[in-house]
């Protein structure tokens, strides 16, 4: 079986490639990339830094094509394209399929995307300029115009004839799309089902229960939650009079759900949008908004130490437990959280059973509160030998693991209510509810007990 290191760039490559770029080799370099996957190239060029891909760049002329650049991520793709020239950007995209078109045009300039729009064949530039018609992160961006579609009073015979006939067929296909005389998608029949059946079937008695379609406006996260829901292969796309005008594959509809699958990773860390390529000024610039507010939330937690300024200079081992009711609700906060927006993301977590997943969380909060209540019990017991501090640090991980489990859900579920993506914002609140809570429980009942 192999491991994911089978499938790495190694350092004897990246040394190859590099004294190829010294000796100014760019034959030697196209030797090297040729066995590559596209993918593979991109993640090479993602890995070196701004100035070693320019040399590499200038060297390997005409070496990266529309594969590669449809591989690479966002963020770096703009330089890539701005160290090539005309002519190389339009030959690199001239066999691409119209929707890779479609999302290298969204990170072009005016003078790139004329280059490449008059590159193309007149069919496809006007396919290109419709899909950029459309809504950003809509299915009309997201769909390529080449469909294999057939009347549906055709036999599986006609179809076989049809594609074996036809030149100009996408690279990559799944179903045959079945229209009416008013172009509107009723069914479609899958590769194996079509070669599977007898030359006189009907192509409506093998249509795919699967069948489904979306308008051209449609989200394209909501595009890919069908897919992944639904097992989808492919759909058709229709226009506002339902008639056919594009398909989207399954390739295309998970590397969006992997794109917001990462972007809410990303946010829950409070890092944003970004890449290991990314410059440290733009770096820093992401990050410092976030950190601000969590110094202000660390301040408002500090605020509530301060009005038990006398409880803890009392008793010294306040302020060596303290930090570990915060920490642990923290956590659990943590968990409750990630549980939650995973769930709005995917939408599971409904308004109907909103109210069973927050008692679920209070429950499991409530449960390890008593668990740890008694661990920490019997810590306070060993390291200090007082049994009531031992008792007030129980007590205060039950209440602030309990508030964890029910912040954790409901904060997240509120902030999708009020249109703020959760997984950008909810954090902060979290951690500030838990680390309050967690100090006012356990500072306040060690001033009601102890003093």
């Amino acid at each position: 079986m192999s491991d994911a290191g089978d499938f790495a760039l190694d350092g004897r490559f990246a040394s190859a490639v590099r004294e190829a770029v010294e000796a100014q080799d760019g034959d030697a370099i196209s030797v090297l990339m040729e066995p590559l996957h596209p993918a593979d190239i991109a993640d090479y060029l993602e890995q070196i830094d701004d100035s070693a891909r320019s040399r590499l760049l200038s060297v390997w002329k005409g070496g990266v094509d529309g594969d590669v650049l449809s591989e690479l991520e966002e963020s770096l793709r703009e330089g890539v394209i701005d160290g090539l020239e005309p002519q190389e950007l339009a030959s690199a995209v001239r066999d691409l399929e119209t929707d890779d078109v479609v999302d290298l045009l969204e990170d072009m300039g005016a003078e790139q995307q004329g280059a490449v729009l008059e590159a193309l064949d007149d069919a496809d530039r006007v396919a290109v300029e419709q899909s950029l018609s459309y809504p950003e992160e809509s299915a009309g961006r997201l769909m390529q115009r080449e469909v294999v579609m057939a009347p549906q009073h055709w036999k599986v015979g006609q179809a076989i004839d049809f594609l074996r006939n036809e030149d100009d067929l996408p690279d990559d296909f799944y179903h045959v799309v079945l229209t009416d005389p008013r172009m509107k998608p009723v069914g479609y029949v899958t590769l194996g089902k079509l070669l599977g059946s007898r030359r006189d079937t009907n192509l409506t008695e093998i249509v795919e229960d699967s069948f489904r379609t979306f308008r051209v406006d449609q989200d394209e996260g909501d595009v890919a939650y069908a897919f992944n829901q639904y097992h989808l292969i492919s759909a058709p796309v229709v226009d506002a009079d339902e008639r056919l005008v594009g398909i989207i594959t399954i390739d295309d509809a998970m590397a969006v759900l992997d794109e917001e699958h990462e972007e809410d990773i990303l946010r829950l860390a409070g890092v944003g949008e970004g890449s290991l390529s990314d410059k440290v000024i733009e770096t820093t610039k992401r990050r410092f908004p976030w950190l601000a507010v969590n110094l202000v939330t660390a301040i408002l937690a500090s605020l509530v130490i301060a009005q038990f300024e006398d409880v803890i200079a009392q008793f010294v081992a306040l302020a060596v437990l303290m930090p570990i009711v915060a920490s642990m609700g923290g956590n659990a906060g943590t968990q409750s959280l990630t549980v939650a927006v995973r769930a709005i993301a995917t939408k599971d977590l409904t308004g109907s059973n909103v109210w069973r997943v927050i008692r679920r969380e209070v429950l499991v909060g409530l449960v390890n509160g008593l668990i740890f209540a008694v661990v920490m019990g019997v810590v306070g017991v060993l390291w200090f030998g007082s049994p009531v501090l031992g008792a007030v640090i129980g007590v205060a991980m039950v209440v602030n693991l309990v508030i964890a489990g029910l912040a954790g859900t409901v904060i997240p579920v509120v902030l999708e209510k009020l249109g703020v993506d959760p997984a950008l914002a909810s954090g902060a609140f979290v951690t500030t509810v838990t680390d309050v809570v967690g100090f006012f429980a356990f500072l306040g009942l060690a001033a009601m007990v102890l003093l």
